[in-house]
């Protein structure tokens, strides 16, 4: 695992076998296992809620993995795990066959680039419209860096993208193409996982790639990882970042934009617990306790939380 990385893997895996196992002697004969799975985005958040949760005296264990959105949901709905994580809004057939969406949070998705990319200057001084992007991962009509920001450079853009079912994949899909969207229409070098995509293009001057929030920008200083820029969107299409685009330099500015509408879903979008059927027990229990306590630890994680009316509405799920 390489060490930019180990900042959040690390310390995310080191805390889950505490989540999984602490507890008061005997508690074992008690406790039910909270079985959960899929996507990345949503992972961390998870795992603070699980510590949080057992940390006020819930007599729960949590067995956490992650492994994308489309694991997540089938997981969920094959009985394998209690709640799927998906990172991207239900399919209607999801739905036929009894997938409960629960909204828990929002994030985003970014583009990222290396930071040693040839036009890195122009790049962020312009930005990136959602034409470019179109024309880097759809039509692939853009190939060369020059072509970006307009200038002779021959650099050809190595474009990533998820070889794994991932709702970061489908969500930049839609942002590129509109509802119609899908996550088979990004044309790129396949990698598997936030981890693995963000890596490759740590390690390609020339390389383009789109990520959680929390897989672009390091959680102890708020700010990109070392590698990689994030990359500005020209959301108006003047050919610059303007003072109303420009929020990309912390995460905690892009989740203020994310928040206030500037930032455009997509890629912003809401992440979601997914159970077959009305959950009940300490899988209901945690879910609600997630929606109301466990609303004030998102932010803190890298998330925006739900406003009051959204939770109000995912708590009638529960009822």
């Amino acid at each position: 695992m390489p060490r930019w990385w180990s900042v959040v893997a690390g310390a995310v895996a080191l805390a889950l076998p505490a989540i999984v196992q602490r507890g008061e002697p005997g508690a074992s004969q008690t406790e039910q296992t909270v079985r959960i799975s899929g996507a990345f985005a949503l992972y961390p958040l998870t795992v603070r809620w699980a510590e949080e949760f057992r940390r006020e005296g819930f007599k729960a264990r949590f067995d956490i993995t992650g492994g994308g959105a489309g694991k997540g949901i089938t997981d969920a709905l094959a009985g394998l795990v209690d709640i799927g994580m998906v990172s991207r809004e239900p399919h209607p057939d999801e739905l036929r066959k009894g997938a409960v969406f629960i909204p828990v949070a929002k994030d985003a998705v970014v583009a990222v680039v290396n930071a040693r990319n040839p036009v890195r200057t122009l790049l962020l001084r312009k930005g990136v419209s959602r034409e470019i992007l179109r024309d880097i991962w759809v039509t692939q009509r853009i190939k060369t860096w020059g072509q970006v920001v307009g200038t002779k450079d021959n650099s050809p853009i190595h474009a990533y993208t998820r070889a794994d079912a991932a709702g970061a994949a489908e969500t930049w899909a839609q942002f590129l193409l509109g509802k119609t969207g899908k996550q088979e229409d990004l044309k790129g070098i396949a990698v598997s996982g936030d981890p693995g995509l963000a890596d490759a293009v740590r390690r390609d001057p020339l390389g383009i790639g789109y990520n959680n929030i929390n897989y672009a920008y390091n959680p102890r200083t708020g700010k990109p990882f070392g590698g990689l820029l994030v990359v500005p969107l020209d959301l108006n299409g003047d050919g610059k970042v303007g003072k109303a685009e420009n929020f990309y330099a912390t995460r905690q500015a892009l989740l203020n934009a994310i928040a206030d509408g500037r930032y455009p879903s997509p890629p912003a979008r809401t992440l979601y617990f997914v159970t077959k059927g009305k959950p009940h027990g300490v899988v209901a229990e945690f879910i609600r306790w997630a929606l109301t306590k466990g609303q004030r630890f998102a932010s803190d994680a890298g998330y925006v939380p739900l406003s009051r009316a959204a939770v109000t509405v995912a708590l009638r799920q529960l009822r």
